[in-house]
């Protein structure tokens, strides 16, 4: 049997397709998100409610276009061009090579001067669709960016009518070379329809909290024939405008590095860890509040400086400047480090910090700073300032795995309730650590002592003992092993030994 010779045409049609090319946003992180950019020649649909940043975000899309010498056209019906320029003012933009078809000014629209395209009923919708195809057909436009469709849905008055008028812009831009966006204000209940249309869907979200500024996030709902990273993703509105920061998948972050052990600057302590702290590791410091966690990371982070690896300190319970003066007082002098940048020190607001833009911060140091050495002070700030995040533990689980296998060393604070007698912690991160650092309250002979232990190391041959941490003017120092005593860890140990051998501030200024 032969074969049909329509079958060899459309062979044929086939083989002279040109292959599809990619084009930028404008934002680097929403083309992170798309694995590359959008694909060219395609209708998209942005949508989201007021605020979020659709008209922004269309803006950068065609200054993306100015920058690589294409002809941008931003056709609105929502906003008026002198509201455009005041956005793109806003922002430090030029609009110079952008051009704004204003259709509420559009003469060749055959409406009463009393009326406006804000009043549907009066309005031809069709007169609107032919007017934009007339724009689009004289500047001939390599991008387009359509605001909005929520008054073409207005204009329509009926469903049908909207989805037709829809789908003959969306045959008309086909014909053409132009890669399209369309916004639309997003309503309690998606529209399916103009989803199935589009070539791909953005989704922008705000997100009012009890405390704090709002969260805003992106959502990458479909992509035609091209790979996305889906999931929700933190995204800031601000001077220059977007910025997009791409969920962590850690596994697709694997670097190769030397792994070796760094002494933390007391030689007591080193022991205890099995010899110091490992790089591509994370040590989490747990323990009541005053007990001296900050002074043993700060130890820690002194050591890494001076062995002359750059470090990164973020700070979300205390003042800078309280910080450099409690550090001195214990002979541990940062500030120069901090000034000639060898050290960078991040005190972080989490009421006004979503996570994605805290992962982004730490990627920057690492990936762009090359910072080896990092310390997180304190996690309980991070996880219960943003009481509207879910899923913070999860984030947190995926960042430090980021950090392990960029080769870091990481140190992690964490605060526990409670004195002396019964501890509690809000939260169980200890399945997170590679090394976990236990320190107590204790009362004997009528002085509150501290307590330390190594409790898990998953890389090291640790000491299973407890010793008397003493924090003085020379920094910290390890007493020898409690062996004298039993319940030192609940606060009211037992004394069953021999008089007891316990460190001194004298043993920590020698």
């Amino acid at each position: 049997m032969t074969t049909p010779p329509t079958s060899n045409i459309a062979i044929a049609t086939r083989s002279k397709r040109q292959p599809t090319t990619r084009i930028s946003t404008g934002i680097h992180g929403l083309d992170d998100i798309l694995c590359g950019g959008l694909t060219a020649q395609r209708v998209y649909l942005v949508e989201g409610s007021p605020g979020t940043g659709k008209t922004t975000l269309g803006l950068q899309f065609l200054l993306e276009g100015v920058e690589r010498g294409e002809t941008g056209l931003y056709i609105t019906l929502s906003e008026t061009a002198d509201e455009l320029d005041a956005v793109a003012e806003s922002h430090g933009w030029d609009m110079a090579g952008i051009d704004v078809f204003e259709l509420a000014n559009d003469t060749s629209l055959d409406i009463d001067a009393q009326q406006s395209v804000f009043h549907p009923s009066e309005v031809e919708l069709g007169e609107t669709t032919r007017s934009v195809m007339e724009r689009v057909n004289a500047l001939k436009p390599l991008r387009v960016v359509f605001d909005s469709l929520s008054e073409m849905r207005l204009l329509a008055q009926n469903p049908l009518r909207y989805r037709r008028q829809i789908l003959a812009l969306k045959q008309f831009f086909s014909q053409r070379d132009c890669t399209v966006l369309l916004l639309d204000d997003k309503s309690n209940t998606p529209d399916q329809q103009l989803h199935s249309i589009a070539h791909g869907v953005i989704s922008l979200e705000q997100i009012a909290q009890e405390f704090g500024k709002e969260r805003r996030r992106v959502n990458v709902i479909k992509m035609r024939g091209t790979k996305f990273r889906g999931g929700y993703h933190d995204y800031i509105l601000e001077t220059g405008g977007l910025k997009i920061f791409p969920r962590l998948v850690a596994a697709e972050h694997h670097r190769p590095y030397s792994a070796h052990v760094s002494s933390t600057g007391s030689d007591g302590f080193d022991a205890l860890l099995g010899g110091g702290l490992a790089s591509g590791t994370n040590t989490l410091i747990v323990g009541p509040s005053g007990i001296g966690k900050t002074t043993m990371s700060v130890r820690c982070l002194l050591s890494a400086l001076e062995r002359g690896e750059r470090a990164s300190f973020y700070l979300f319970d205390e003042g800078l400047g309280t910080f450099f003066a409690r550090a001195a007082a214990l002979g541990m002098e940062l500030r120069s480090y901090a000034e000639s940048g060898q050290l960078k020190m991040h005190h972080i607001d989490p009421a006004e910090l979503a996570p994605g833009e805290f992962a982004q911060m730490l990627r920057d140091a690492v990936e762009g700073a090359n910072v080896k050495f990092i310390v997180i002070d304190s996690l309980n700030a991070y996880l219960q300032a943003m009481p509207g995040e879910h899923f913070l533990t999860l984030q947190m689980h995926e960042l430090l795995s980021y950090l392990n296998q960029q080769g870091v060393t990481t140190v992690l604070v964490l605060g526990q309730h409670g004195v002396i007698g019964e501890v509690r912690t809000d939260v169980d991160l200890s399945y997170m650590s590679d090394t976990t650092v236990l320190v107590r309250f204790f009362e004997s002979n009528g002085r509150l002592r501290r307590a330390l232990t190594v409790i898990k190391s998953r890389t090291a041959d640790h000491a299973l003992t407890i010793h008397e941490l003493v924090l003085g003017s020379g920094g910290l120092a390890i007493g020898p092993a409690l062996e004298g005593f039993e319940g030192v860890l609940t606060g009211l140990p037992t004394y069953r030994g021999a008089t007891p051998m316990m460190a001194t501030d004298a043993d920590v200024r020698a």
